[in-house]
């Protein structure tokens, strides 16, 4: 404060031809000391014949004081008469409340700032189970208020919040109880320095070490902790602390100062010329190589520095100085426009720092991050290991070299702090009852649900075509099923198919090349034909049910399958119609045969299967089958299959299918026991009896089988029905051409059977 004043009072563009004049008081850190030098500066204490004071006194502005408590006396105190205070390290947020206090003003931020950065810094290293010890005063109650709001927010629990105040010893220990007792590692100290005195020496005392301190600006530096067996409790310890103090010409000063101390000599007077002991220039410093005083620690003389000069711009202004003129010296100065010109303050000092108070009378806030570390020489050290500027852009207010942190009993491994391990992407956090957030259990996310974070609330559910992975950290699409033809069960069905056409084809070749033969001949080869060739269109339709089931496909592999089955059963209705009209027609005077001859047959086929068609194409213009995902059958994969569309289509497509069938069944069975030594009737109704009994069971199998069974179903029953057509009425024909010759004549065929 003296170095300010006299670089001002020295100086030709501050405040020209005008001097500032001081008094200093000590309240030894008593509030009722800080009482009467307020007094003493309000009162005056000029002495006039019979009276003690001559009246209000001269000063402008109070520069002080250091803790927030005693500055709220003050403040308080000197409100009605509107004298300006200025503190260099009141910090109470408290303080910032102009309708009580429009007359303070501070050179350092308030501890809303630092409160909340505390919280950041606690949530940066990811300790989440936190301990607060603070001051039982209004500097430690309001910055701890705020911390524990910032917490909050931040997702930091607090196991234990405790205060107390410097005279209250019993207190204190009862707060050591509950530090030894507790879990977590971690304690904000939100301490003036005094109080963190008393707490680190009752920790040391009961040897308490090993917990993880984060302090703030009142102790985080302070000389007077560091003694030999602080450091195995504050070592590694964390805080904000004002930033050292970089002023030009203070390091000359006080070194002048220190050096008349120590050495007791004085300089020569240049008023008188008279000397004293006079200071040589060869005296030796090493004999003082253990004084602590270092220039370069200062932290508060930067902000004593800028009351002062924040002090000698408000008078230049108010005093209309200028450097060609000086001052204004007719001009009363009133502490009251002391206080409106220093809130248009706004200057930088040699030094480049910027002042100004914003609204609350507070400066920007600016702290150092500084570790409790030891050095080589075995001392301790306040390292910096980052900073925390509240003037900078969100994302760049608060940096941390942490690489260059010491933890606590010289570890380098990051501590921990929390009441629950973290739990894992996969799993999502389950409250304990009657514990705070911190405290959880980990519980795996159910199926379809994931967590790709740590420490989730809750899982999310999967999009419909996802599932979760194994570890249900993520979503993956859902396996998509269908019968595929490279699987095994499409590879089966498939050669089947191909079998049942290449047997298809062997039987046709088989009847043309012996189409002049009586046998083909008596069995109407034309129709046997149309017969084969429908027979080969319900095997290769079955290929149409295998494969990824596409919006085409779905269309053909029904329709394909009724027409070509219906197709197929007219040729054996027809063939059994044949039959039983052979049989009527050799009956006499009887002529039946005119009017079921090959072309009747034939129209009668085309008929019976057109009507098929019209069923078809009202299915699929009305509502046609189209591919579908169905999600609900299981869980974890989709099943691609084609719906249906219209159930009213489909179960007339089966049904005509089915009436045709029993149709045929009836009629072959009616002629099952006519004379002929081959009658083709038995081979047809037993073949038809295959055919329904197997879509009978097809129903309730289609009905109640998942996925791709379904299809594989459905694909069984065509080529089960195919193969009884197939074999039922061609074999007995191919036995006899191939096999047993001399029973392929017309003398054979049209023997009787001699009953038994």
């Amino acid at each position: 404060m003296i170095f300010a004043i006299q670089e001002i009072n020295k100086s030709n563009i501050l405040l020209p031809n005008v001097s500032i004049g001081y008094r200093i008081y000590d309240n030894c850190g008593s509030t009722l000391s800080s009482m009467r030098a307020v007094m003493a500066l309000m009162n005056g204490d000029e002495w006039t014949v019979g009276k003690s004071c001559s009246g209000q006194s001269a000063v402008q502005t109070i520069i002080g004081e250091s803790e927030s408590s005693s500055t709220i006396v003050l403040s308080r105190t000197t409100g009605p008469f509107k004298i300006p205070v200025i503190s260099h390290s009141a910090t109470c947020e408290c303080l910032s409340n102009r309708k009580e206090y429009p007359f303070f003003f501070r050179t350092i931020a308030s501890d809303r700032y630092q409160s909340r950065a505390l919280a950041q810094m606690v949530k940066h290293f990811g300790w989440t189970w936190v301990g607060a010890v603070n001051s039982d005063s209004d500097y430690g109650n309001n910055g701890m208020a705020i911390f524990l709001e910032a917490a909050q927010e931040e997702g930091v629990c607090v196991e234990y919040t405790e205060k107390f105040h410097r005279s209250e010893p019993e207190k204190l220990m009862e707060v050591v109880e509950v530090i030894r007792k507790s879990t977590a590692r971690v304690i904000v100290g939100f301490l003036a320095h005094v109080e963190m005195n008393n707490l680190l020496e009752t920790l040391s005392l009961h040897n308490i070490t090993g917990l993880q301190f984060i302090g703030v600006e009142a102790w985080i530096t302070a000389d007077s902790l560091v003694t030999p067996n602080s450091f195995s409790v504050l070592g590694g310890s964390l805080g904000f602390a004002m930033p050292k103090a970089n002023i030009s010409g203070l390091a000359e000063f006080l070194i002048q100062d220190f050096w008349k101390t120590e050495f007791k000599c004085e300089e020569t007077n240049r008023d008188t010329g008279a000397e004293t002991a006079q200071c040589r220039e060869n005296w030796d410093l090493f004999e003082l190589k253990d004084n602590n005083n270092d220039v370069a620690e200062l932290r508060y003389s930067n902000n004593i520095y800028k009351a002062i000069y924040a002090v000698a711009h408000s008078l230049h202004s108010i005093l209309k100085c200028s450097t060609s003129q000086g001052c204004d010296g007719t001009i009363q100065v009133t502490p009251w426009q002391v206080v409106e010109s220093l809130k248009q303050v706004n200057f930088t000092t040699k030094n480049g720092d910027q002042v100004w108070f914003d609204s609350t009378g507070a400066a920007v806030a600016r702290y150092e991050v500084v570790n409790w570390q030891r050095g080589s020489d075995d001392l301790v050290q306040f390292k910096p290991v980052g900073y925390y500027d509240a003037s900078l852009p969100p994302g760049q207010k608060f940096v941390l070299k942490t690489e260059a942190i010491i933890w606590p009993e010289g570890k380098t491994e990051l501590p921990v702090s929390v009441c629950s391990e973290s739990c894992r992407p996969g799993t999502h956090k389950v409250l304990q009852k009657g514990k705070p957030v911190c405290c959880y259990d980990c519980k795996t996310c159910a199926e379809g649900s994931i967590s790709n974070s740590t420490d989730s609330n809750d899982c999310k559910k999967c999009p419909e075509e996802y599932w979760s992975n194994q570890n249900r950290d993520a979503c993956v699409l859902k396996n998509v099923e269908f019968l595929y033809f490279t699987e095994l069960m499409g590879i089966i069905l498939v050669f089947f198919t191909l079998f049942g056409v290449l047997l298809t084809l062997i039987v046709a070749t088989l009847f043309l090349i012996n189409k002049d033969s009586p046998l083909v001949k008596a069995n109407n080869s034309e129709l046997s034909f149309l017969l084969l060739f429908s027979l080969t269109l319900c095997f290769l339709c079955s290929l149409t049910f295998i494969g990824r089931p596409t919006q085409w496909s779905c269309m053909l592999r029904h329709t394909a399958f009724g027409i070509t089955f219906v197709l197929c059963i007219s040729c054996v209705l027809g063939k059994t119609l044949v039959v039983l009209m052979a049989f009527r027609a050799t009956l006499p005077a009887s002529n039946v045969m005119k009017w079921f001859g090959p072309a009747q047959q034939r129209l009668s086929v085309l008929c019976f299967t057109l009507i098929q068609v019209i069923i078809c194409i009202l299915w699929l213009t009305i509502n046609p089958p189209l591919p579908y995902k169905n999600m609900n059958y299981y869980k974890e994969k989709i099943i691609l299959e084609c719906m249906m569309g219209s159930p009213v289509g489909f179960w007339a497509v089966l049904g005509y299918i089915g009436f045709l069938a029993v149709l045929c069944f009836v009629l072959a069975f009616l002629a099952r026991k006519l004379p002929d030594n081959f009658n083709e009737a038995k081979f047809i109704s037993f073949s038809m009896l295959i055919f329904c009994a197997v879509w009978i069971a097809f129903i309730p199998a289609y009905v109640s089988s998942p996925g791709k069974f379904t299809v594989a179903v459905e694909v069984f029953a065509i080529l089960a029905s195919t193969y009884g057509l197939l074999i039922c009425i061609f074999a007995p024909k191919c036995f006899i051409i191939v096999l047993r010759p001399e029973l392929n004549t017309r003398k054979h065929l049209m023997g009787k059977t001699v009953s038994g």
